[in-house]
């Protein structure tokens, strides 16, 4: 599915979800290289929201660079295949291998500043987010990141807003 079936998708099933969509629309028609982490104004990324085998918890990955616990994902480098990109993420931040997604539809999209560090001015993260649920519970954490581990709902729904988000729209999905 090219990225802009993939934006129309994701508009119908969630209409009030309406800037962060179009801002992301606007970056796939008029930047040739919106799949390239080379085009400093902002790029695509993907990033992944994982249930444990139960459903009942979520993997999170204390990030190095931001020194925040966020979802798993990363820099699509290329790829239009944001989906894979995600899973791709998962299995490199986490060593989880057996995934299923739940959904080709993203669960979430979000466009956010990734701050200036040493050598990469300031820029945009436009994310697109899908959900997976895993069939193992072993982690292990990456290079990238500080620690990895599950989580309980109540636990992230004390994150920031864009976690929580799709804390909650992971459950809304799963009452479906």
């Amino acid at each position: 599915m090219n990225l802009e079936a993939l934006l129309d998708r994701y508009l119908e099933r969630y209409p009030e979800h309406l800037v962060p969509t179009d801002h992301i629309r606007l970056l796939v028609r008029h930047s040739p290289d919106a799949l390239l982490r080379t085009r400093l104004e902002g790029h695509l990324t993907a990033s992944a929201w994982v249930w444990s085998p139960d459903r009942q918890r979520v993997v999170l990955v204390h990030h190095k660079k931001l020194d925040r616990w966020l979802q798993p994902g990363g820099h699509a480098d290329g790829d239009p295949n944001l989906a894979q990109v995600a899973r791709r993420e998962v299995e490199e931040e986490t060593g989880l291998v057996k995934l299923t997604l739940m959904d080709e539809v993203p669960l979430d999209l979000d466009v956010h500043l990734i701050p200036k560090r040493p050598g990469v001015p300031a820029h945009l993260h436009h994310d697109v987010r899908f959900l997976f649920h895993a069939h193992e519970e072993t982690l292990r954490c990456s290079e990238e990141s500080n620690e990895v581990r599950w989580f309980t709902n109540e636990e992230v729904r004390d994150f920031d807003e864009s976690v929580t988000r799709l804390g909650q729209r992971a459950d809304d999905y799963r009452g479906r």
